[in-house]
């Protein structure tokens, strides 16, 4: 069992590595052709990705985006959850609240970044606030939608068995329903980085996204190229830790081998 599992690792460790590789060499042969104003030589990036590290700026930068993306992300969460699965819960009160929600979760999250400045001013505020905005609605779908599929004889057997409503709530529902709503958490981690890097580009001092605004302003072509790698490089690693987390919490689905 074990080496069937190395084996499926090595395979996709080397599926994955000559995809990147021939990214790489892609990249040369077209930093050599183009102009390396819209284009520079991986080596230069490189370079300048050195310079950002060692004089710290670049940390800088990844800290201040990662604190305001995980704020703004549990505060997302701790409302998204308990509403999500209450209102799955009494659906007469969805119903009542479909409407509005629906135009909420459908109005673009950028577009509204300008009323959280007007009432909360300038700072990390109002991007921890829209953060939470954008995060609350995929989570608080899934939560939704996890709940309110539940399997009836599921519900009936607990029922059966004498458990009240608020052990049924909590011993069978959420467990049941903990697939959709780790599902929604993968999903509104991947939103609070992409909020993130907007809101920084429209207004920070620090951050990732004001970097590569910055630097697309200033014409630092490299130090632009530096800061969307790095946010591609912490897309991939938050969507590791965030399958991870998920296959912790959902473990008790997985079926034992019978090999």
């Amino acid at each position: 069992m074990e080496t069937k599992k190395e084996t499926h690792f090595l395979l996709k460790w080397y599926q994955n590595s000559v995809i990147i590789v021939a990214l790489i060499a892609l990249w040369f042969v077209l930093a050599h052709f183009m102009d390396s104003m819209y284009v520079p030589s991986p080596l230069k990036v490189l370079n300048e990705f050195g310079k950002l590290i060692a004089s710290g700026e670049l940390f800088k930068h990844i800290g201040t985006s990662l604190k305001i993306a995980f704020i703004g992300l549990l505060i997302g969460q701790v409302l998204a959850i308990p509403l999500g699965a209450l209102l799955g819960w009494y659906s007469k009160a969805y119903r009542y609240l479909d409407p509005i929600l629906t135009v909420l979760r459908n109005t673009s999250i950028l577009a509204i970044l300008p009323l959280f400045v007007l009432f909360l001013g300038i700072g990390d505020l109002p991007k921890i606030a829209i953060i939470a905005w954008g995060t609350f609605f995929p989570t608080f779908i899934n939560t939704l939608q996890g709940v309110k599929t539940v399997d009836p004889i599921l519900i009936r057997s607990a029922q059966s068995m004498g458990i009240g409503n608020l052990g049924l709530f909590f011993k069978v529902v959420l467990p049941a329903a903990s697939p959709y709503i780790t599902s929604g958490f993968r999903q509104a981690a991947s939103v609070a980085l992409l909020v993130i890097v907007g809101a920084e580009m429209i207004g920070a001092r620090y951050g990732i996204g004001y970097m590569v605004f910055v630097a697309q302003k200033a014409y630092m072509v490299s130090k632009m190229y530096v800061g969307i790698i790095t946010i591609a490089i912490l897309g991939v690693v938050v969507n590791y830790l965030v399958e991870r987390l998920e296959r912790y919490v959902i473990r008790w689905q997985e079926k034992p081998s019978l090999s």
